[in-house]
């Protein structure tokens, strides 16, 4: 399941700060693209993954990453806090 993803994620994170160990790899560049999809539909609950939260506001805050949050999809609006840096 998703919510069983998402834990795991989280764990990962929580224990080393990335989804691979304590640098950031293209680990973490995939998983986020993954979850920014999830998040543009409002599919994540963010308050059951702390460590995960804080994890990819850092990933959508760097410029590699900001064109990725300016994508929309024709006639489906994203949730509230897509492009929220700091959500």
């Amino acid at each position: 399941t998703l919510r069983g993803r998402l834990t795991f994620l989280n764990a990962l994170v929580e224990t080393h700060g990335f989804i691979a160990g304590r640098d950031l790899t293209l680990a973490d560049l995939a998983a986020a693209a993954h979850l920014s999809a999830c998040d543009y539909f409002g599919d994540i609950q963010w308050e059951a993954v702390p460590d995960l939260r804080t994890w990819y506001a850092r990933i959508k805050s760097r410029p590699s990453f900001r064109p990725l949050l300016a994508d929309r999809l024709d006639a489906v609006r994203p949730s509230p806090h897509y492009a929220d840096l700091d959500f």
